[in-house]
């Protein structure tokens, strides 16, 4: 084959690769576009900093020149937590805006609302943030992908706890009234099986309370031994302020999503929530502990220049950050394929993907049958400074 043959044969291929890339939906030969929603006002806008996080991150591979020679084009909107604006926002991604695939969205209640619609689109849901337990069935939901552990394995976990800590003790669970609190409230009643009628009391409340007082009070008078929380960090915070100024101190847990230091602690007093458990897979970099961990000093400087300001004791940043570096590794592994059936395929074949802000031990893994972005848990506990970590890393199964 003459050289003038051969270059003009690689050009041509090269040409069809590129070609297939730009007909893929939101795709061009310097960009892609990538969508979400997610909660930056409303009773939920604390877990906005996550999609701050995130769209920080993905500032930061663009000024690096992108992945590949594209530059990601992320577009979010603010469904205030609100399942009929996530749905609104949704429509107008896919069919204004023409983003590739969805990814990260943020929420339970969002989450549900829009998945028929981007089910009957063929548009893959790639690591949303909820850990309903719903969405871990790979049957029916084929085309999502979650980057939260599930409810009802962090349920579970923390009902083993109770168990191996106060085995006599009647539970008093303050739960959120969606699948969110209910998925924590099906785990407790699983594990505890017959005794659940006896030894756990639960009291819902509803994200347009303006405060949870009167449950706290409630739970307080059926005089349980231990206490959990399931839900966001402005009623985390509000239900842990009241059980201070009544002098009610429980076994406390609180779910991941609403023990964050600086959005549900700090609100109430760092010394007044001593002895807090929750169930943690991420490094807290406030934490003195991680001062000289290389993946967690990588993560300041970046916040230093992409997040002026932010409160880094506020983990929801960190999560966006390492939800940034999933999103990169989905999109390298794609390759020049970046067709919602590549990108399908990739987001179920994460391997062994070390975050550098991960807890030690944890590792990102999904496959066809596990969409799950973490299935493993490390119990912590708030000693007024710091968490300190106990116990080995939990899985899933």
């Amino acid at each position: 084959m003459s050289r003038i043959l051969f270059a003009a044969l690689a050009a041509s291929l090269t040409l069809t690769t590129a070609t297939v890339a730009a007909d893929a939906p939101g795709v061009t030969a310097t960009e892609i576009k990538v969508g979400a929603t997610f909660p930056f006002s409303g009773p939920a806008s604390a877990l906005g900093n996550a999609g701050k996080g995130l769209i920080a991150y993905v500032n930061q591979i663009n000024d690096r020149g992108g992945i590949n020679g594209r530059k990601i084009n992320l577009i979010t909107y603010d469904d205030a937590y609100s399942p009929p604006k996530a749905v609104e926002h949704t429509r107008k991604l896919i069919e204004s805006d023409e983003v590739a695939f969805m990814f990260g969205q943020l929420g339970t209640p969002s989450n549900s609302a829009t998945n028929k619609y981007l089910t009957g689109k063929k548009i893959p849901s790639a690591f949303i943030t909820t850990g309903a337990t719903k969405f871990t069935d790979s049957k029916e939901y084929p085309l999502t992908t979650t980057s939260l552990p599930s409810y009802d394995t962090e349920g579970k976990v923390y009902a083993k706890y109770f168990r191996a800590e106060l085995p006599n003790a009647k539970v008093g669970i303050l739960y959120q009234n969606d699948d969110f609190g209910k998925d924590f409230l099906n785990a407790m009643k699983a594990s505890y099986k017959d005794e659940a009628a006896t030894k756990l009391v639960a009291i819902p409340y509803e994200v347009a309370d303006p405060t949870v007082d009167s449950q706290v009070v409630n739970l307080k008078a059926s005089a349980p031994d231990a206490f959990l929380f399931a839900g966001t960090p402005k009623f985390a915070a509000q239900a842990l302020r009241k059980m201070n100024e009544m002098g009610w101190k429980p076994l406390t847990v609180v779910n991941f999503v609403g023990a964050s230091i600086g959005a549900t602690f700090v609100p109430v007093g760092l010394d007044k929530v001593v002895g807090v458990v929750t169930a943690g897979f991420q490094k807290e970099p406030t934490d003195p502990k991680w001062k000289d961990d290389q993946g967690v000093k990588d993560f300041i400087a970046f916040a230093q220049k992409y997040l002026p300001g932010a409160d880094l004791a506020d983990q929801n940043y960190m999560f966006g950050y390492q939800q940034g570096m999933i999103l990169e590794q989905l999109i390298k592994q794609s390759g020049n394929d970046l067709s919602r059936e590549n990108i399908l395929k990739q987001s179920k074949s994460i391997k062994d993907l070390t975050l550098p802000t991960a807890l030690p031990g944890i590792k990102v893994n999904t496959s066809e049958t596990v969409n799950q972005a973490y299935t493993q848990l490390q119990l912590q506990k708030w000693n007024g400074k710091s968490w300190d970590q106990f116990g080995s890393v939990l899985k899933a199964d």
